[in-house]
């Protein structure tokens, strides 16, 4: 299967602003990409890239003063199968995790996970280890958080994230990596477009989604607390601790979003 992935964004900005931009596919899934995801910028700008700490590719610009457009529109080929489920990956004892995968045990901006440690233990130390303890995680965030983008908040954290009870899918995804970090289960900040084949119309429109993976029987594994149910078209952007590490643009200087668009469509195909 063939996705239409892309977005707009419309700015307005009263003074050149230095910006960064994390909008590629992920390096994992490039070779899935029919044509280049190149960034187009209007008006035409330089775009230098680099890789951050994490292994995403970032692109750094200066947009002129005034209007600025940002967008890409391509195509990514996409096995059409829902999220991979792996019920017997087990937790690993942190003395035998591999270094890499000890920062994701750490309280973060968003993931303060040392603030409901305690609640954490209380909530789920009884119950299995591994697959099923991460499972348990995600079934009580999607209860208990109650979704609306007039919810959003982009300075909530995992703790007030379960005190407000409402957010988006970023708060879900957050409240879901605080509880298994403060259970000894590494766990990282996923972004990316998710699109909504196999699922009930009229959709919603286009937006960026929030998921995480767990390292659990020596592997990473994908857990979606927003939906909790498994997906088709979920195509990576950027990982990292929390949203903080992967945000779409990071502007320096004063702005104004004037439009945000985003799709994953799929492209039916005659033969």
């Amino acid at each position: 299967m063939k996705l239409r992935v892309g977005y707009e964004l419309q700015y307005e900005l009263p003074q050149p602003t230095p910006m960064i931009l994390m909008l590629n596919v992920h390096y994992s899934r490039s070779g899935d990409l029919v044509a280049p995801d190149n960034i187009v910028v209007s008006p035409a700008v330089a775009i230098e890239g680099y890789r951050d700490g994490f292994g995403n590719w970032c692109s750094r610009i200066v947009a002129p003063a005034g209007s600025v457009r940002i967008t890409t529109d391509t195509v990514v080929r996409d096995s059409g199968a829902p999220d991979p489920s792996a019920p017997r990956a087990a937790q690993i004892p942190v003395e035998n995790l591999p270094e890499d995968a000890l920062v994701f045990l750490l309280a973060s901006r968003f993931c303060d996970s040392d603030r409901i440690l305690d609640l954490a233990w209380k909530l789920f130390g009884q119950k299995a280890t591994g697959w099923g303890r991460v499972q348990d995680i995600c079934d009580f965030v999607h209860r208990h958080i109650e979704f609306g983008y007039h919810n959003a908040r982009v300075t909530r954290s995992a703790s007030e994230a379960y005190d407000d009870r409402v957010g988006v899918c970023r708060d879900y995804a957050h409240l879901a990596i605080a509880f298994c970090r403060a259970l000894n289960i590494p766990a990282r900040y996923c972004t990316g477009y998710l699109s909504d084949i196999g699922t009930p119309e009229p959709y919603p429109p286009g937006d960026f989604a929030a998921w995480f993976e767990v390292f659990l029987g020596g592997e990473w594994h994908m857990f979606d607390p927003r939906n909790n149910t498994p997906r088709q078209g979920r195509v990576l952007i950027a990982r990292g601790r929390d949203a903080a590490d992967v945000a779409i643009t990071t502007t320096f200087g004063p702005n104004v979003l004037k439009n945000f668009r985003v799709w994953t469509d799929e492209i039916h195909e005659i033969h």
